[in-house]
């Protein structure tokens, strides 16, 4: 596995590996309904081109294929983290977030922030992130629950 900075040819194979990796989460913790409205299908490749532009990601790559992605803003917000569904539970999240927390440790952040999926919120949890609050969320008129977290990076060495 590789970590690179963001390259505009991976746009449609982030857009889908999105769309995959919130259609695959169980229903039992999303609906479908609710899975469609964070993650319509088909989806919008021109808006996530655009996104990814901003954003520029990291992006993990394992035998030629996008793995996984992860975003850090430039206040320290962690806006996505997703990775693919045949890659999930390989290191392909751990690898990203190592990087990120690098690239915080070196800009000088004081903290990172993110929302975190019922999904996620056990791995951020593992990494010292604590729960602010629960939030209810609305995408396309459904309501998603997401949590607030953060970890200061004062302490960190």
């Amino acid at each position: 596995m590789k970590i690179h900075a963001y390259c505009a040819h991976w746009a449609p194979e982030i857009a889908d590996l999105f769309h995959w990796a919130v259609h695959a989460i169980s229903p039992s913790v999303y609906s479908p309904k609710q899975k469609e409205a964070w993650a319509p299908t088909p989806p919008n490749y021109e808006a996530w081109a655009e996104r990814l532009a901003a954003k520029k990601p990291l992006v993990a790559i394992v035998d030629h294929r996008v793995a996984g992605f992860m975003e850090l803003d430039a206040d320290g917000h962690i806006d996505c983290a997703y990775t693919h569904p045949e890659f999930q539970r390989t290191g392909v999240a751990s690898a990203l977030y190592a990087q990120v927390l690098r690239d915080a440790k070196a800009r000088h952040l004081e903290r990172l922030f993110v929302e975190a999926s019922v999904v996620a919120r056990p791995f951020f949890e593992h990494r010292g992130f604590a729960v602010i609050r629960q939030n209810e969320v609305e995408r396309n008129g459904v309501a998603l629950v997401n949590f607030a977290m953060e970890k200061p990076l004062r302490a960190i060495e």
